[in-house]
């Protein structure tokens, strides 16, 4: 039994709201599929299929405030309800507080401990790990658990040997952007078949995809949805390739944002985590908020 865990950054389940809500216009048939033919929208509420469980998730957790990605990320990784320990929602970035909660104990670092592997499956361009070894920009909450696992953030080697994806999946973007033109480029189903190929390597494997936050927070609504239709393909790739019997593939998220695109802010609301594989019914037995992802997966995994 194995975890594909994938998260994307800032979604959450908004209002059906075609001017500001890119969940309310995307073609995203896969997606559909795993929620009963229904967009992630406010009013899905919770679904269930042969296929997959969708499960609104509560990243407010009882702390006023709009939810973050520093102190929502942790709680993912510990199941601690953070914000609530350490008095505020946080972010982006985890500041000493939530480091240290991260530090004590975390799913990379309780998957290690027990001899199994886990990993960041993320390649990070060379600039990244340079800043971030000149403390001139501190690791996401994500990047700082792996890290406290011993797991050093992938790069350039790792990406080239096909061990690793960028964040936004394809690779298009390090071409596009970075003129890192001699690293691979995927078809979105190619890279949802190669994460699932690469999962297989571990008992823990994660991807972590940021430009849904990016995008959130500066639009335009447009982009938003060539996100979530690249997302879509991604995920016909992942359905593709993924037997239901070898473990769990968690889609989920820290906080809203994109479902409200104009709004500079996060949002309070629920985000969407959708299970797959033929564990999902212990997984969303009682499931209600970012606290229950870690004891789910540990349970899964006997650590």
């Amino acid at each position: 039994m194995h975890i594909l865990l994938l998260f994307l950054d800032g979604i959450g389940l908004g209002d059906d709201d075609p001017s500001v809500n890119p969940f309310a216009i995307a073609h995203t048939p896969t997606l559909h599929l795993l929620s009963n033919g229904q967009r992630w929208l406010r009013s899905t509420g919770r679904q269930d299929n042969d296929l997959a469980g969708f499960l609104p998730t509560d990243a407010q957790m009882g702390v006023p405030g709009r939810p973050q990605s520093g102190t929502g990320q942790a709680t993912i990784l510990t199941g601690r309800n953070v914000p609530q320990i350490i008095g505020e929602h946080y972010g982006p970035k985890p500041n000493a507080a939530t480091r240290a909660i991260l530090a004590q104990d975390n799913f990379f670092m309780r998957v290690t401990r027990q001899g199994k592997k886990a990993a960041l499956l993320d390649a990070y361009p060379e600039g990244l790990h340079h800043d971030i070894a000149r403390g001139k920009t501190l690791r996401s909450s994500i990047q700082q658990a792996a890290h406290e696992a011993g797991q050093p953030m992938f790069g350039m080697d790792e990406l080239k040997a096909g061990a690793a994806l960028t964040p936004e999946w394809t690779g298009k973007s390090w071409h596009q952007y970075l003129g890192l033109t001699d690293t691979p480029i995927y078809t979105p189903r190619e890279a949802g078949r190669q994460l699932v190929i690469l999962s297989r390597n571990y008992d823990f494997a994660m991807h972590s995809h940021w430009m849904t936050d990016w995008v959130g927070h500066r639009g335009p609504l447009e982009r938003g949805v060539e996100l979530l239709e690249l997302f879509d393909e991604v995920m016909a790739g992942v359905l593709e390739s993924w037997q239901p019997d070898e473990g769990l593939v968690i889609i989920t998220s820290d906080h809203g944002n994109m479902e409200e695109i104009g709004n500079r802010n996060h949002t309070e609301n629920d985000v969407p985590t959708v299970v797959i594989g033929n564990r999902k019914a212990d997984f969303a037995r009682d499931f209600h908020a970012l606290t229950d992802i870690f004891p789910r997966m540990a349970a899964l995994l006997g650590v």
